[in-house]
C-alpha cells in the first residue's frame, strides 16, 4: 500500500508543473508563481514570474524543499470529464482522471493535461493525443 500511496504522491506533485501555486515557508512568507520545475527528491521548487508577500516580482525563484510548509494551487485547471469519458471509452479502466492536478492518467505511463499529452509515447499516446485534437476542436 505504501508503494501505491508514494506512487501516487509523486503523481500530485508532478501535476503542478506549469500551474500557478502559492507557497508558504517556515520562516512566514509566501510565494505565489508557476512551478517551472522541481526537484523529486526532495521537493524543492522552481517558481517562474514569481511574486513575494510583500510585492516583489521576481523571474524566477528557487524554494528549497525543507523550507516548505504549504503548497496550494491557485490556478484552477479546466473541467477534463467530457476528455475522459472518451479515453475510459477507448481504454476501459485503465484510464484515471485527477480532477485537483487537471490531468488525466492512462495505463500508468501517460499524462494528458488541456494541453495535451504531456508526457509518454508509443501508439497509444499517439492515438490520446488524436483524441484530445478532436476534444480541443469541439470544446474551443
Amino acid at each position: 500500500m505504501s508503494a501505491l500511496a508514494s506512487r501516487k504522491f509523486g503523481e500530485e506533485f508532478a501535476s503542478m508543473l506549469d500551474r500557478v501555486v502559492s507557497v508558504s515557508t517556515s520562516n512566514g512568507r509566501r510565494v505565489t508563481g508557476r512551478v517551472a520545475a522541481y526537484n523529486p527528491a526532495d521537493y524543492s521548487l522552481w517558481l517562474a514570474d514569481a511574486t513575494t508577500d510583500d510585492g516583489k516580482s521576481v523571474a524566477k525563484m528557487f524554494i528549497s524543499g525543507r523550507s516548505i510548509c504549504l503548497i496550494e494551487v491557485v490556478e484552477a485547471g479546466p473541467d477534463l470529464t467530457s476528455l475522459f469519458d472518451r479515453i475510459n471509452a477507448l481504454f476501459p479502466n485503465m484510464a484515471r482522471y485527477i480532477r485537483e492536478a487537471g490531468v488525466i492518467v492512462v495505463m500508468d505511463r501517460i499524462r494528458v493535461t488541456k494541453d495535451g499529452v504531456i508526457e509518454g509515447s508509443g501508439p497509444a499516446a499517439e492515438r490520446i493525443q488524436r483524441i484530445w485534437e478532436e476534444w480541443k476542436r469541439e470544446t474551443g
